[in-house]
């Protein structure tokens, strides 16, 4: 997928929401990928395009290598917390708060 296909067929809101999960802690790359088609190489380089050059190479550092944001590295039987402010994810789209 080309650079400019990620973000075919993605609306602004779709676009913010996914840099808001990849800013979060607990939202594996996987809960990315199931909710918008977008893999782990194709949300960095959305992040890459969309943000500030330090901004990027913050949350690079920031997510490499984090347990809770690849879940193949996370131990497995670990129950994550939810705040009840968190939005529900479906296997389409956002649900309404």
């Amino acid at each position: 997928m080309s650079k400019s296909a990620i973000t075919t067929g993605l609306s602004i809101i779709d676009i913010d929401r996914i840099i808001e999960m990849a800013w979060e802690d607990r939202t594996p790359f996987d809960a990315i990928e199931a909710q918008f088609g977008l893999s782990e190489k194709n949300v960095i380089d959305l992040m890459r395009r969309k943000m500030k050059l330090s901004s990027f190479k913050m949350w690079r550092a920031r997510v490499q290598g984090r347990r809770t944001k690849h879940s193949k590295l996370q131990v497995d039987g670990t129950n994550r917390f939810k705040c009840n402010l968190q939005r529900q994810i479906t296997l389409n789209r956002i649900s309404k708060r």
